[in-house]
């Protein structure tokens, strides 16, 4: 598929030189900063604009490129559309600027993030991804964070992960379920190979939990204009004000779901939860799983769209 990734003579995929690739994600960084690309392209967008998530101090890009739609036992159609497109899609994210990269081992999606971002300079991307903390027929969890952090750093090629969350929490009785886990990432921020730490909620009582324990740093929540119908954990009634306390309590946000996992179809619903999102300063970040360099260049122009004026 051609798209705008083709400029000046050069296409960004997945055949491009290491040398290119780092070229490209100066440049990306320079327009993100400065607000001018070298070549002259026009201002950043406010997908690629740089916030901090509460008071973790972490600093991520408006929008991050999700890898793990339908994401299952270590597969994901991220990982199912093959190295070569993968590759293609991150290179149009960091090309635009858009520098945020959510992965998992759920996803299977760490090794293919690794090959994707070959080249880019490590401080010019950050990396939020997700221990899956129960035993599976693909995951043989021993209940504690160390191994997991360990193996995950092989797989992505790094010292540190900004963001570390423990996975898809279920009821309100998570910190107890899962407090070993807690601990250990506890210690592994004090020694800086996480820089903060989290849940991703997928159930409303879990979500309470997270917006007021004193432990989390980033939430990960589903949250769209729809509800329940676009797979919110609850109503939006329900849901707006515990996010409202835990951004008052300087945690950050991140939202999924945004386009309530597909449901939410058209252009006219798709601009209306981001306007809602942003609009409502209900979240810091949003994560969308973009699986085509059309849909990157969709989703920008819509967040553009969304926080113009």
């Amino acid at each position: 598929m051609m798209s705008d990734s083709r400029r000046n003579g050069r296409s960004v995929s997945g055949a491009v030189s290491r040398r290119q690739f780092a070229s490209v994600v100066a440049g990306a960084a320079a327009a993100s900063t400065a607000g001018v690309a070298a070549s002259q392209a026009a201002a950043p967008s406010k997908a690629a604009e740089q916030v901090t998530l509460g008071k973790s101090g972490v600093r991520v890009t408006r929008l991050a490129q999700g890898t793990g739609f339908n994401g299952s036992g270590r597969s994901s159609e991220h990982t199912r559309i093959g190295m070569k497109a993968f590759t293609s899609l991150v290179r149009r994210d960091m090309e635009l600027g858009v520098t945020f990269m959510d992965t998992a081992d759920l996803y299977g999606s760490h090794q293919y993030l690794r090959r994707a971002l070959d080249g880019a300079p490590r401080e010019k991307y950050t990396v939020m991804s997700k221990i899956w903390p129960r035993t599976e027929y693909w995951n043989a969890y021993s209940g504690g964070a160390r191994a997991e952090i360990d193996r995950f750093r092989k797989e992505l090629n790094t010292d540190f992960l900004e963001i570390v969350l423990l996975h898809c929490m279920m009821n309100d009785r998570w910190t107890q379920d899962f407090a070993r886990g807690m601990d250990e990432l506890s210690e592994l921020k004090a020694k800086g190979v996480v820089k903060a730490v989290g849940v991703s909620c997928h159930d409303f009582g879990a979500l309470k939990i997270a917006c007021a324990s004193p432990w989390v740093d980033v939430i990960l929540a589903r949250i769209n204009h729809v509800g329940k119908a676009a797979y919110m954990d609850a109503t939006v009634e329900e849901v707006v004000p515990y996010l409202k306390q835990a951004k008052a309590a300087g945690k950050g946000i991140i939202g999924m779901k945004i386009f309530g996992a597909g449901r939410i179809k058209t252009p006219e619903e798709r601009d209306a939860s981001l306007r809602f999102v942003f609009g409502n300063g209900l979240v810091d970040a949003i994560t969308v799983g973009m699986l085509r360099e059309a849909e990157i260049n969709d989703t920008v122009s819509r967040i553009d769209k969304a926080l113009a004026g």
